[in-house]
């Protein structure tokens, strides 16, 4: 409404609302009307300040009676919609919620097969593991082994070798002394040997070769 005083909000005056005061006074009913904020654009007002007024408050509540019956349709409208929205949310939840519950369901299922399956996975590398562990220890234990009997055979090698070295020497020992005895002794048709028995030596029987021998 635009009577009254300028109201200063802010540093800057304004007559839009102003401060209000009696306008049915006999200066008022005098008066003549006239807006601030359209001075010098509109001729002047052939009617007093309190028609003005009555006329901005009339014009006020028309605005109102017209705002109020464009918003309460649209408010009913908006109630009408709102339920619809709420009876199709209701609606679609209704048919997601067992969809929801399926889903929760998989999920759960799904969860369990990971976990069985990461629980399967783990024995497997842990069984893995042990087989691996043990193949290295047999492993081991074979190259000891062929380790031990390498040395075994490298010792009954040695031990061969030795026995054949001192058996070969004590045939050649034997048949040295033999050479040795035969060489002494002089086979003459089983005489005894007199240039020996007069050395001093025991005479020995010839013995005589055999006419057949070579038979």
């Amino acid at each position: 409404m635009s009577f009254g005083s300028p109201l200063h909000i802010g540093g800057a005056a304004t007559t839009f609302v102003g401060i209000p005061h009696p306008v049915a006074g006999a200066s008022d009913l005098e008066q003549q009307a006239s807006i601030p904020l359209l001075t010098g654009l509109i001729p002047a007002l052939r009617f007093p300040m309190s028609s003005l007024v009555y006329f901005q408050f009339v014009f006020a509540t028309i605005t109102v009676i017209i705002l109020t019956v464009a918003l309460v349709p649209a408010a009913w409208n908006f109630r009408k919609s709102y339920k619809k929205v709420s009876d199709m949310l209701d609606k679609i939840y209704g048919d997601i919620n067992p969809l929801m519950r399926h889903a929760s369901a998989i999920a759960d299922n799904v969860d369990y097969i990971s976990t069985s399956l990461r629980v399967d996975i783990q024995q497997v590398s842990q069984t893995v593991a042990a087989v691996n562990q043990r193949l290295q220890q047999a492993a081991s234990a074979a190259e000891d082994r062929i380790n031990q009997l390498n040395a075994l055979l490298e010792v009954v090698q040695e031990e061969a070798e030795s026995a054949f070295v001192r058996t070969a020497s004590t045939i050649r020992g034997v048949q040295t002394g033999i050479n040795q005895a035969f060489d002494e002794e002089d086979w003459n048709d089983g005489d005894y040997d007199e240039d020996r028995a007069d050395g001093g030596e025991k005479p020995r029987p010839r013995v005589r070769p055999r006419s057949g021998a070579g038979r």
